[in-house]
Order: C-alpha cells, then structure tokens, then sequence
C-alpha cells in the first residue's frame, strides 16, 4: 500500500496540519509566557475546533480506534500528569487531545508551521545553549504547578527516553519536585500486530496521586511510590535502570560495554551519592593527580570516604564493593577514577586511557606493563576477568614488556576495533551471544530482547538488579529512536 493508501493518509495528514496552523495562530495572538489569558468562549471553540483537527489527522495515520478510560483531573486538582510508558513519538496523540502543555526545547518554536502549533499548548521551553536551563525549567513547572488551576496542565514522560514497553524504568524527578498532586496516565498499544500497524491506542487516566509530607520533602521517593502505582496498573515490573543508564550503554565509543558490566550498578551508586561532577575534566584530572601520588596505594573504606570527601553510608559501602576484588577491604583509587571517567565521557575512550596510563604508568619510562593494562580495561568494562595478552603483544611490537600511551593510541588509530579484533575474540564471554554486537552496532532504532542471559559478577561484588521477566541486559529493555 506504499504508492496507493500510504500518500493518501499522508495528503490527509498534511492538510490536517495546515488547517491547524491559522487557528492556532489565531489563538497565540497577544500572549505572554508569564502569565495566562481568560479562557473565553472563543478560545474554547478554537480549542474544540484543534482536537477535531488533530483527531482527523490521527485517523488518517492509522490509529482508527482511541479509547480513554477513567476521569481527566481538573488543573487545580492535579496540575501535572505524568505518562508513561513512553515508547514511540505517537505517544503525542495524548497531548493531542488534551492540548495539555509539554517541556520541549527552545529550538521548536522557530520551526516554520510546527513552532506555531507548538506554541499554542504552551510549553515550557528548555534551552541548550543556557547553562541554568534545567534549573530555571523545574522553576517554571513549580510555578505553574502552583498557580491554583490558573495554568494548562503540565504533561510529563518521566522516563526521559522510550523504552519497549515491556517495564517501567526509573522516574525523573522533575514532575515530582513541585510537590503538588499528580495524576498518573498509562499508555498501551493493545493491537497485537502494533509493530506492523499502530491502529489502536488506550490511555487510562489513574485516580489522583496526593503525596505525603515525606514524598513532598522527597521527590525522588514521591516518583518511586508514582512509577509503583502505574506499573500495577499495566502489569509490568519495574527497574532501576535509567536514562541514563540507556546513554552508558549506547554509548559510541570504542570500548563497548558488555553485557554484564557492573558499571550500570556503579553509574546508579554515582547518582544516588551526588557523586557525579558538575564540571568532569577538572574533577578526573585533580582526582587522577590525587591517585597517582598515592602510587597504588590501597584504600579502606573510611580512607575512599574521605578521598571522596562524603560521610560513610550503606551505599558507599556497595560502591567499596565493587572495588573490593579480593573482599579484603581495600579497593585501588586508580580504578575508581577510571570507572568515574567511563561513566561521566562513555564516548570518549581515548580520553579515559590516557587518564589511566597517567595514574599507572612508572616515573622513568611513561610506561605500563601487561597485568597493568589488563587492570585497567577491566576496570573501563566493568568485569571481573579478562585477557589482554593478544592486545598487549600486539601494541608492543618489540617485546620490550611495556607499552606507553602514544604506542596504545598509536595501535587504536590504526586499529578502531581494537577490542573486537582482540579483547572479544580472546574472551569468550565478554558478551552474552553472537547477535549482540550486531544487533547494538546495526540497530540502535529498535533494540530487541537478546537470546540468552548473564549473571557474572564483576569487581568485588555486581548485583543482578534487573526484572526476573527479562534477559538481564538493559539492552532488553531499552531502545533509542533516531
């Protein structure tokens, strides 16, 4: 049906979006983004007239059938509705139909005809090229979340990515942070050919979720209690993998991370610690002039708190852990810092190698050995084993038993896949079947569940935080759309 019904949906669609522009136009005249004007008579047709369009322009795209269950709130009753699962762009049909406003960055509103349409629902803008954005964003949601019903509701995924539907990964906390009632809608494809042919869709409106006195001083308790509420609702299971978790997973650098890699544990300790540096290059390079004074130097805990300069805690104790290779109650600075390195720039391999050989080379020749390399990318993968002696071999051409860091970026440039040509071939179990890397490398739209499971534990101790119901891989759960 490519050339006989697929340009005619498109004609109808199109045209849908034209016929919205003018009334949209029409409806945005004289507005400001400080304040909101009266809701007369005619702005509530133009309003009525928009959701005819945008139903219209659905249909013709497919989704014959939208069913709405349960009561929409009213603003004053819960300025906010947060959505979720969140796992296509016509996700949108929602927004549609309420013209509840959304947070969408500032580029959008200077696209010819869709900035118009854009504008209309009053969105809160978010700016890239503003430092303070994200900060100003939350304040412009808490200010409109408790303007008494004044304002549109605010329509939030707090996912922040798509995921495939199959659970519900952890919350941002932006939704939650105003503290104020919220009311939870759950979204499902119920078409059991919805990969083909996305003709139906079902949004429920759930009762009313009003925060306790301990969810309000707490957000990130308050978006746990949220996301719990809604996965009993879709019946699926809930993980603690985030978005971004999805970015360290997907990342586009040369070491790609295997599949039971404790550095999705470690990245989630990180966050919860408030450990991640606002400012990273200056932060690994003091912390890596810190680690190489101490020559390998091994840590215990109350030392690793007070490197860090945070108070000792049962969560600083899981990340001790996952360092503590030989439950012995030491760890190595030096492989904290590479793990921070990969966690905070995953894209840039090069720059985390050259910060290790830094922290691990000798003082007269630059250079490392062989078991020093292979702490290393273990380290920078997250495993407990692996083998570099073919990498090794080959980067020190003249077997003089240890290699510099112009000698290993050297070999990277003229090598790009160093780590499948060597590391993966020498260590079986690096990833957990041969489609893997394929599937990752080939198809990063649509990432599907992979055939089997791991289970390894890496450095010290990496418990396997995933959903019983899946493979184990965050690679399972989660996909990224173009």
């Amino acid at each position: 049906m490519t050339v006989t019904l697929f340009p005619i949906r498109l004609l109808i669609a199109a045209f849908m979006m034209l016929l919205a522009w003018p009334f949209a136009f029409l409806a945005s005249v004289g507005r400001t983004e400080i304040s909101v004007e009266p809701q007369c008579l005619w702005r509530r047709l133009v309003d009525i007239i928009l959701k005819i369009i945008m139903r219209v322009m659905w249909f013709a795209g497919g989704f014959h059938w939208i069913t709405v269950k349960g009561q929409r709130a009213l603003p004053a009753e819960a300025p906010i509705l947060t959505l979720a699962p969140h796992s296509s762009y016509f996700d949108a049909i929602p927004v549609t139909m309420t013209m509840a406003s959304i947070v969408m960055k500032a580029e959008s509103k200077d696209i010819p005809l869709w900035g118009t349409l854009i504008k209309y629902i009053r969105p809160v803008f978010v700016s890239r090229s503003d430092q303070d954005s994200r900060k100003k964003t939350v304040e412009e949601i808490r200010r409109r979340a408790h303007s008494g019903g004044e304002w549109p509701q605010i329509m939030i995924f707090p996912e922040g990515t798509c995921t495939n539907r199959s659970c519900l990964i952890t919350f941002k906390p932006g939704a939650f942070i105003p503290a104020v009632p919220v009311q939870p809608v759950v979204i499902r494809y119920p078409n059991l050919l919805v990969r083909l042919f996305k003709g139906i869709f079902c949004d429920t409106f759930l009762p009313i979720y009003t925060p306790s006195e301990e969810e309000k001083k707490n957000p990130t308790l308050f978006a746990i209690n949220v996301r719990r509420v809604m996965a009993k609702a879709l019946g699926v299971p809930i993980t603690d993998y985030s978005f971004e978790d999805c970015q360290l997973a997907m990342a586009e650098g040369q070491l790609r991370l295997p599949v039971d890699t404790c550095l999705l544990e470690f990245a989630k300790l990180i966050r919860r610690l408030g450990l991640k540096p606002q400012n990273t290059e200056k932060v690994l390079q003091e912390y890596g002039n810190r680690a190489r004074k101490l020559e390998g130097q091994k840590l215990g805990l109350d030392d690793f708190a007070q490197f860090l300069d945070v108070p000792v805690s049962d969560m600083l104790r899981d990340m001790f852990a996952l360092f503590d290779e030989h439950e012995d109650n030491c760890m190595d600075i030096r492989e904290y810092v590479i793990a921070l390195s990969v966690v905070c720039r995953p894209a840039k391999t090069l720059e985390t190698m050259k910060l290790a050989f830094k922290m691990f080379e000798a003082e007269e020749d630059g250079a490392i050995t062989e078991m020093e390399l292979a702490v290393i990318l273990k380290t920078a993968l997250g495993v407990s084993h692996l083998s570099v002696s073919r990498l090794f071999t080959a980067i020190d051409s003249e077997d003089t038993g240890k290699i510099t860091f112009d000698k290993f970026r050297y070999f990277v440039e003229q090598h790009p896949d160093f780590a499948e040509e060597y590391l993966h071939t020498e260590n079986i179990g690096l990833h957990s079947s041969p489609r893997q890397g394929h599937q990752i490398k080939a198809s990063l739209s649509c990432l599907n569940p992979h055939d089997t499971a791991t289970s390894k534990t890496a450095n010290g101790i990496c418990p396997d935080f995933s959903p019983k119901d899946h493979d184990g891989t965050i690679y399972g759960l989660l996909k990224k759309h173009n």
